[in-house]
């Protein structure tokens, strides 16, 4: 059987997922591209969180993704300016809370990201510099606990803003804009 693989870059505001069952009208994946039957989101975003977003038919390939072998790397744009002492405590590993309990974080790396990304405008205003500066990072993690890396953020002083999710091994985002959707022959991961 041949499998279909897609690279897209899910914009803000969209379930990284084609069925919906609640009454809530959402964006779904289906809207930005004609998918073939039993395509499925290789791991998940939040709604509010953006990026690269691996597709496919292929279970065992999704599998292999979701593993704690492959690497995730997001941008995020937070509250402040961050520092390196949150940035070293991040990369230690940092206290959240997961399913009602403590959990600390798998060490990571981290740095901070002096230019700001060429992402363009988010699909819904995050705020205005009146409400003070805002700075960005590079967090990335073998470990997706749920909402994970705004959960670090957090706790280290710095709450998340924005968050882009930029690769997932060796598949990057590149130049890819929000809602584009490349189909690809496999992931190179």
């Amino acid at each position: 059987m041949t499998h279909s693989h897609f690279i897209i870059h899910k914009p803000y505001g969209y379930l990284s997922q084609f069925i919906y069952e609640l009454k809530r009208k959402k964006k779904l994946l289906g809207e930005l591209h004609d998918f073939p039957q039993g395509t499925m989101a290789i791991g998940r975003l939040d709604e509010d969180s953006e990026g690269l977003l691996l597709l496919t038919t292929d279970g065992k390939m999704s599998e292999k993704v979701r593993s704690k072998k492959v690497d995730k790397e997001y941008y995020v744009q937070v509250d402040g300016v961050i520092t390196q002492d949150a940035i070293e405590k991040m990369k230690m590993g940092v206290e959240i809370g997961f399913n009602g309990t403590k959990y600390i974080t798998k060490p990571c790396q981290s740095f901070i990201v002096s230019e700001v990304p060429a992402f363009g405008e988010r699909g819904k205003k995050i705020r205005d510099e009146r409400h003070g500066p805002t700075s960005w990072a590079s967090i990335t993690v073998n470990e997706g606990k749920f909402r994970q890396v705004r959960k670090m953020t957090a706790a280290v002083g710095f709450p998340t803003l924005r968050l882009i999710r930029v690769r997932i091994g060796n598949v990057y985002l590149n130049d890819l804009q929000a809602g584009e959707v490349k189909e690809v022959m496999n992931f190179e991961l």
